[in-house]
């Protein structure tokens, strides 16, 4: 194994070894506090373009399986690991961590000092990085070009429906991971997912019972061209945004988002929900947040609130069966003490049946 680099804009270097694909890679390098779930973490296409560094110490060590991808093509720019496992041992195992990168073009360094990393990012905000066999000046970063438009890249370029006896939900792909997809399925829902540009009029040609807006990559005002028709299709239909669709709902309405110094990632965020006082521990995985004296508190009021920083975790609408929330209650990975909201959900568009709301 090779020696490599992660360098970042603020000129600290970390050691490591080259693991995954042999190539340089740059991206915002960022933290996930989770103890497990690596595989969903790499596939997650929230991830996009970002360099991900993981807080556990030891990653491999239960292989990569068939099952919990939650994408097809890893849109991550690389991986920063401590200790890495190459001897895993799992029954559902059939390939080590960094054959998977290596499969996904996703390049890595193993043997970091993951918690001075970690502290570094606390300490200096998320910054960027560059992954490479060299240790890098600072005007390399000049050389790469700006972020694409990852939405753009991760979302579905075609209408897809999968059959269930159950209400039909519209899925609007901004980057959705497979675990939302398989909750809605095993709740017999039907479900058709459609680009993430999908206007007002097609989604209406589909006949939804209701619509959820996914979760997916990168700042929440690249999409301010779409705000209108985000805001028509939940004003329309009962409406569930997660994660990126939850700030796409805020901001169609009015709000404002405002970036976090690092974000919150991982699997032990506690969320307490304010109608009943009690904490929920959620996973997460988002770099942007609602502004709080932005909502207007006469047409949403905050459902749940982050313990940790009492950000804004989760809306609900005054008039219109809108509902949002910050975290992941399909939480693969991660714990299922939301996992109701999405059984609510799918409950409240049955019950609803075939009414409609009008536009205003």
């Amino acid at each position: 194994m090779k020696h490599g680099y992660l360098t970042l804009e603020t000129g600290e270097i970390f050691e490591g070894v080259l693991i995954g694909a042999s190539k340089d890679s740059f991206g915002e390098v960022v933290f996930n506090t989770s103890m497990t779930g690596y595989q969903e973490i790499i596939t997650d296409p929230s991830y996009a373009g970002q360099i991900i560094t993981f807080c556990y110490p030891i990653i491999g060590s239960y292989g990569i399986n068939t099952k919990d991808d939650e994408s097809i093509d890893p849109a991550l720019s690389g991986v920063i690991i401590g200790d890495l496992c190459e001897t895993p041992s799992h029954y559902q195992s059939i390939q080590r961590f960094s054959e998977k990168l290596t499969q996904a073009g996703v390049s890595g360094l193993a043997g970091v000092d993951t918690r001075l990393l970690v502290k570094t990012i606390r300490n200096r905000g998320t910054v960027k990085g560059i992954i490479s066999e060299q240790t890098m000046e600072q005007t390399a970063f000049a050389a790469f070009p700006e972020s694409p438009f990852w939405v753009n890249k991760v979302s579905t370029k075609k209408v897809t429906t999968y059959t269930n006896p159950g209400p039909h939900v519209v899925l609007m792909d901004f980057g959705y991971k497979k675990s939302i997809l398989n909750a809605l399925l095993e709740e017999n829902c039907s479900v058709t997912v459609v680009p993430y540009n999908t206007p007002f009029e097609k989604v209406k040609s589909l006949s939804p019972d209701g619509v959820l807006l996914s979760n997916g990559p990168s700042d929440p005002m690249e999409l301010k061209q779409w705000f209108p028709e985000i805001k028509k299709i939940s004003k329309h239909y009962p409406t569930l945004g997660i994660c990126l669709g939850h700030q796409l709902i805020a901001l169609a309405f009015g709000a404002k988002t405002t970036k976090l110094a690092y974000g919150h990632r991982g699997a032990n965020h506690p969320v307490k929900e304010l109608m009943t006082g009690k904490v929920k521990i959620t996973a997460q995985n988002h770099g942007y947040v609602v502004v709080d004296d932005s909502i207007d508190t006469s047409e949403f009021e905050i459902t749940y609130r982050n313990v940790n920083d009492h950000s804004i975790e989760g809306l609900k609408h005054i008039k219109y069966p809108i509902q949002t929330v910050q975290f992941h209650p399909e939480a693969h990975p991660g714990p299922s003490d939301t996992a109701y909201i999405l059984k609510e959900f799918v409950s409240q568009i049955t019950s609803l049946g075939e009414t409609r709301y009008a536009i205003t």
